[in-house]
Order: C-alpha cells, then sequence, then structure tokens
C-alpha cells in the first residue's frame, strides 16, 4: 500500500513549516499584479507563487473555482500548475470541496486520486453533508492510492452554524462532532495506534472562536492533520491559531492566500513574506 498521507504532510510540515500557499487567482488579485483577468494570467500568477514557494512551504492549494471559471482553458492552466507543484515537490491539495453521492463521487474520485489524471493531487476538500458515508468512494480510492482528504467539519462562515452546529443540545452532540468522530474512525482504521497522522483530515475555520470547545469536538486528540483557513486576510493571525487549536495545534495546516499574494508580482518579496510569516508559526 502506498504511504500515508498523513505521514507524508507530518514529515513535510517537519521540514518545511506549517504555512499552506493558498493560490487563488481571483481578479482583484491578478489585477493588483498588472494582469488579465484570463486564463493565461491564472496560470502565470499561480506558477511565480509556486517559483516563490518552493523550498519554504510543504504544500499549495489552489481554489480551483478560480480555474473553473475559465472553462476548458482554466482546467489546462491547472493541469500545468499542479504539474509544477509535483515537479518542485509540493504537496497539493485541491480546494474544490466536491461533495455527492454514488458513482458522481467516484467519478470525483477518479478526476482527483487516480494515478495518470492530469487533475491528480495528493488531497481534496469534501463536504459531508450528504451524510458522511457518500464520501466512501473518495475515502477508499484516497486511501487505496496514498491520498488524503480533508472534510469540511466546523467552518467560520455565519451560514454554516445553521448546519454544523444543529443538535448542539442533544445527547449525539452537534452534527461537526460527528463528522470528527467518523473521520477518527477512518483513521483509526489506517494508523491504528501508531500515534501518526492518519489521511483523512477536517477543516475548521480560524476565526471560530471558542466554537470547537463549546460543541466537544475533542480536536486535542484528533488523529489527523489539520486544515485551518482564516489566516490574514480573514483576520487571524498565528496566536489566534494557537488559541483555537491548543494541544491540537502541531496538526493544523495554515493556508494562506490573499496575504502572501499581496507581496507579488516580484517571486524575492514572496518569498521573504512566506519566511516570515512561517516563522510567525512555527
Amino acid at each position: 500500500m502506498p504511504e500515508n498521507f498523513g505521514r507524508r504532510l507530518a514529515e513535510a510540515m517537519s521540514a518545511r513549516g506549517r504555512l499552506c500557499l493558498g493560490i487563488d487567482p481571483h481578479p482583484e488579485q491578478l489585477r493588483q499584479w498588472g494582469l488579465n483577468d484570463d486564463a493565461a494570467s491564472a496560470e502565470r500568477f499561480a506558477r511565480t507563487l509556486i517559483e516563490a514557494g518552493v523550498a519554504e512551504v510543504p504544500a499549495v492549494k489552489p481554489q480551483i473555482a478560480f480555474f473553473e471559471r475559465f472553462g476548458a482553458a482554466g482546467y489546462t492552466a491547472l493541469e500545468r500548475v499542479l504539474a509544477d507543484a509535483h515537479q518542485a515537490g509540493l504537496l497539493t491539495v485541491a480546494d474544490a470541496k466536491r461533495g455527492d453521492i454514488g458513482s458522481t463521487m467516484a467519478g470525483y474520485a477518479e478526476a482527483w486520486f487516480a494515478e495518470g489524471s492530469p487533475l491528480r493531487v495528493d488531497a481534496l476538500t469534501v463536504s459531508p453533508y450528504l451524510g458522511f458515508g457518500s464520501l466512501r468512494p473518495v475515502l477508499d480510492l484516497a486511501i487505496r492510492n496514498g491520498r488524503g482528504v480533508f472534510v469540511l467539519a466546523l467552518t467560520s462562515n455565519p451560514e454554516g452554524m445553521s448546519v454544523q452546529h444543529r443538535g448542539s443540545s442533544e445527547p449525539e452532540g452537534a452534527v461537526a462532532r460527528g463528522i470528527v468522530a467518523a473521520a477518527v474512525t477512518e483513521n483509526q482504521t489506517i494508523a491504528g495506534d501508531t500515534g501518526e497522522m492518519g489521511p483523512v483530515g477536517l477543516v475548521v475555520g480560524a476565526t471560530i472562536g471558542s466554537a470547537a470547545e463549546d460543541l466537544d469536538l475533542r480536536l486535542e486528540s484528533f488523529n489527523g492533520p489539520i486544515l485551518a483557513p482564516g489566516l490574514g486576510a480573514q483576520g487571524a493571525d498565528a496566536d489566534e491559531l494557537r488559541t483555537v487549536f491548543g494541544r491540537a495545534y502541531a496538526q493544523v495546516l495554515a493556508p494562506a492566500s490573499r496575504l502572501i499574494a499581496a507581496a507579488g508580482p516580484e517571486p524575492a518579496a514572496i518569498r521573504e513574506l512566506i519566511r516570515k510569516v512561517s516563522a510567525e508559526l512555527a
């Protein structure tokens, strides 16, 4: 069986820190770099960030929507960007938040995890809100091919509370707590009691305040990686990450996109900021 993604990520974070380089070719970001709002510019933007981040970060996280909006040309650009990242030895996390059932979910799994797929990545963000069991095709192929998933558990957008916090007053706890428990079970099957992270991670917002504690998510005993968006533009800093995640901070991969891209378009300036933010997160 291929090497567990959780172990690969832990090794990369040990070598290069916990900052994940977000790649979000948003129209405003492209404009700030003096670029056109098209697929070619999105590719140039992304490849410049990768050039700056090589040897400085463990992983990159392209936001798929900002490539998908350009149609076929955007996906062609994304394929080249992913190839660059793989060649540079960076782990890739596709922020696509896929969620469906049956053969459709199996199709998503093939697109992102099949060997030989031009969109092949090391990890994918997924949504469990059709039921955690609906993720089975993605989980199975990810595990079989040494890939990982980050399951949306507790996000910081206000609308998420209506689903993720539901049931908090019931004996079984909130929906988010059930998602964490299901991820723990999956990782236990793969990593057992070795103490290493399993391949099934969580997405937990960096700006959730005390919500994880209030909902009794027990992140301190979670046995997988945690992707914690919110650093920089959304208001979180390194101190807040440490407060929110407490003893689980060692497992946190902290993505930053607009914060880092603001230093561009010169790779040297981007690299300098990456080093500064990484040091703060250490």
